[in-house]
């Protein structure tokens, strides 16, 4: 069946916190969801360009301020979160970087997977209990079609390799680790018997900002080509994000994207995606490393898939 943002239901009397939601898909996201009647916490980086992007959206906004590279700050916005609201409807873990300029984040890490990855893993653990209870709670994240580019499961060494962090390969395995863990949490989650749903979404090509950073020389021609070929706008490449976050349908982890032309644009759809991130194994084994990297502990239970089971269908 056919879905488009004008099907969105309602969303009045709900919270939802978006972060990177200054701009880009962010801020589409954050529009929409304002316009149905949500509550929307604009987490950016850049308060004043959040404070901007608020008084562009017709709605109810609030700023937080969020830099994902910094634990340290997501713990202060977590707590500034759990200070002004006592439950939180949505979390879209959108914010990313690609090709960035630092090597590295506050706490040594690779900035992409860092702040990709493990400011949003250490975000969802520290809000997740305000989500408990909550008829139709539900964690959004954003992965990538550039998860293919991660040449296998995210390790320790990997997220201290910060001599390759301009290539795809790093920002790949970043976008890989965001799908492994948004199934990974989901099984925790239901095995828990608790209503909120893990669900992940990406959104295809769009000239977003991401692409102003400095891509490895090889790329730059081929990523022009195809943004101009194959891109969509942000107001249309935000659609499988938006449905991820709305669609009372959906089952929880499900991974959407866009429907046509090799899932670089087009109507959300179920979305392929490679084998080692429909690894079980490895995805429990990444949940373990970022708790030991951010201190950050659920108090989920393992999820326990078969050692040596076949790994989920790739549409969710």
């Amino acid at each position: 069946m056919d879905w488009s943002p004008a099907g969105v239901p309602g969303q009045n009397g709900r919270t939802a916190l978006v972060t990177g939601g200054s701009g880009g898909l962010g801020l589409e996201v954050a529009r929409l969801l304002a316009g149905r009647g949500a509550h929307v916490v604009l987490a950016c980086r850049s308060t004043e360009r959040g404070r901007a992007a608020a008084a562009r959206i017709a709605g109810s906004t609030e700023v937080l301020s969020l830099d994902l590279a910094s634990l340290d700050s997501v713990r202060r916005a977590a707590d500034e979160v759990r200070h002004r609201h006592g439950r939180l409807d949505l979390l879209v873990n959108n914010a990313g970087v690609m090709f960035p300029s630092r090597p590295a984040t506050e706490d040594g890490f690779e900035s992409h997977f860092g702040v990709n990855h493990l400011g949003h893993f250490a975000l969802t653990g520290l809000l997740l209990d305000l989500m408990h209870g909550v008829p139709g709670s539900r964690v959004v994240t954003v992965s990538s079609l550039a998860h293919r580019a991660g040449r296998g499961a995210p390790d320790a060494s990997a997220a201290r390799a910060t001599s390759g962090h301009r290539s795809l390969h790093a920002y790949g395995r970043s976008k890989l680790a965001n799908l492994m863990f948004a199934r990974e949490l989901e099984r925790r989650l239901a095995a828990g018997g608790a209503e909120t749903l893990s669900v992940a979404a990406h959104p295809g090509l769009s000239a977003t900002a991401l692409w102003q950073g400095e891509a490895p020389g090889w790329l730059r021609p081929v990523s022009r080509v195809a943004l101009r070929l194959l891109a969509q706008p942000p107001e249309r490449a935000a659609g499988p994000v938006l449905r991820a976050a709305t669609d009372p349908l959906l089952r929880g982890g499900t991974y959407l994207g866009p429907g046509e032309r090799f899932e670089s644009r087009g109507a959300p759809a179920p979305a392929a995606s490679s084998r080692v991130s429909r690894d079980t194994l490895a995805q429990v084994r990444l949940w373990e490393l970022s708790e030991t990297l951010t201190g950050v502990h659920y108090g989920l239970a393992p999820s326990r898939p078969a050692a040596g089971g076949p790994p989920a269908k790739a549409g969710g």
